[in-house]
């Protein structure tokens, strides 16, 4: 999930630089042939959905189902960065099952053409994507509730876990949705929280760390800089010259500069979600604790040139931190496996997630309304669809989730998209659970020596809690 909407949870949720599966993580590629569109019986079409599938951990038929609620990107993606679902299928016996979500990866109802027009991706919607999870998970249990299943998700894929709970409580026995911001929606949080979190990120650093206060000061500053730079011929000059743009991607009219604005704000967006105690690849190669990095170009107050010179080598460390890309492409912050074209469109149909910035003093970006009437303008003129404002509260309930049960929503207290995540509720049913020193689902990434102790004890308590869903699930169930 960025900055500006496009979610990673995700995102991410995300999302991310492909990387090979570990060797811990052995899987089967399977597909299964679901309906195209699972609310019409005038439409008898289908297409085959991909999902991971690893059984080698269980004790026999009966064992438990870990199932990974897929994002908006390749779902071996999500296999290779949700390590912690892996262990606990070692810890609990569990059958491993990644599913795809529809228009991602490789599970593409219309091939090459799936995105031409929308009578061609107007069944991208979760809704449909929660049908495709709950009619594998019927086909996984031969159609019986004979075994318990435990939907992960992060991010996006987060959202989704705690939805199919909601949706199809009979095919889940509960739910741990990380990072899942299912309050990010219309009149149930404020369109400026993504951008105040993100500020005090950049403001305070890991452990309130006053001195990176000059970083989200100078980043505030930059927007007006590279804006006046753009307006001169020696000012283009100059900033093509220091960021080293691919070619054909310089600043030449106000499109680019807009364009490179936005190249920017999922960039910060993305530091912030990755911003993990170790060396990563989830949304780019990334060092240890990429903000911290990222602000020690600037900690300092500088002049226009140098601010300038110092933000190039502060953006190194998302698009270069391996010394090896040798030109800046600001098209998209995102790796391919990341599914941009679907995530687009499903911000123009039913995720609305509304996203503004005040521009005072403790917003660091530039100052930015939010129109819901400009936003469903510019969907029209791009696919043809209008977005519908208030589906996911009508689908789910905003706040209300009083009839919830079985899931566990945790949140970070370092990752932006926490502001529109559940960080409280009365539903004794619903377990909160808050990681002051984690960033984007760390929770669900693999243990790592380098993990803050709150990150281990959430997956502790984590842990305890499914295993507790599990066990009522066998002593209440007949054979």
């Amino acid at each position: 999930m960025g900055g500006n909407g496009k979610l990673s949870i995700i995102l991410i949720a995300f999302f991310a630089i492909f990387v090979s599966i570990s060797s811990a993580y052995h899987y089967e590629t399977k597909e299964i042939e679901v309906p195209l569109d699972h609310f019409s019986y005038a439409n008898n079409a289908t297409f085959k959905l991909r999902y991971l599938y690893n059984a080698t951990f269980a004790k026999n038929h009966l064992s438990p189902i870990l199932f990974y609620t897929g994002n908006e990107g390749d779902i071996e993606l999500f296999a290779a960065n949700t390590g912690f679902q892996w262990e606990l299928a070692s810890s609990l016996q569990a059958v491993v099952v990644f599913a795809e979500h529809r228009y991602y990866g490789k599970s593409l109802p219309f091939g090459n053409d799936s995105f031409k027009s929308a009578t061609q991706f107007g069944y991208l919607t979760a809704e449909q994507a929660l049908a495709d999870f709950a009619f594998l998970i019927d086909e996984l249990t031969d159609g019986e509730n004979n075994r318990p299943v435990i939907a992960l998700g992060g991010s996006y894929g987060g959202m989704l876990a705690a939805w199919i709970r909601m949706k199809y409580p009979h095919k889940v026995a509960g739910a741990l949705a990380a990072s899942a911001p299912i309050w990010q929606f219309t009149n149930l949080t404020k369109c400026n929280i993504f951008s105040k979190i993100l500020t005090s990120v950049y403001a305070t650093g890991i452990n309130n760390d006053q001195s990176n206060r000059n970083c989200s000061i100078n980043i505030k500053k930059s927007w007006e800089v590279f804006e006046s730079y753009s307006k001169t011929d020696k000012g283009k000059a100059t900033l093509n010259n220091a960021f080293h743009f691919c070619k054909g991607m310089e600043i030449t009219k106000p499109e680019d500069l807009q364009k490179f604005f936005e190249y920017l704000e999922d960039v910060y967006g993305n530091l912030a979600m990755a911003n993990y105690p170790y060396d990563n690849t989830f949304l780019s190669p990334l060092p240890a604790y990429p903000v911290a990095q990222f602000c020690m170009y600037l900690k300092t107050a500088v002049d226009n040139d140098d601010l300038v010179k110092s933000m190039q080598q502060a953006l190194n460390v998302y698009y270069n931190f391996t010394g090896k890309t040798k030109c800046l492409d600001y098209k998209s912050a995102y790796e391919p496996s990341m599914g941009d074209a679907g995530w687009d469109i499903q911000t123009c149909n039913e995720m609305v997630m509304p996203m503004c910035s005040s521009g005072g003093d403790d917003d660091m970006f530039r100052k930015k309304d939010w129109s819901f009437k400009e936003y469903s303008d510019k969907c029209f003129a791009k696919y043809q669809v209008r977005p519908r404002e208030r589906e996911m509260l009508i689908r789910y309930g905003g706040f209300n989730i009083e009839t919830a049960s079985n899931i566990i929503f945790s949140n970070g207290l370092l990752d932006p998209w926490s502001g529109g995540g559940v960080m409280r509720t009365s539903n004794k049913k619903v377990y909160i659970i808050i990681i002051p020193e984690g960033a984007h689902h760390i929770d669900l990434r693999a243990s790592n020596p380098k993990d803050p102790r709150s990150v281990s004890e959430a997956r502790t308590i984590e842990e305890n809690i499914i295993k507790s869903w599990i066990q009522n699930f066998y002593q209440r169930t007949v054979y």
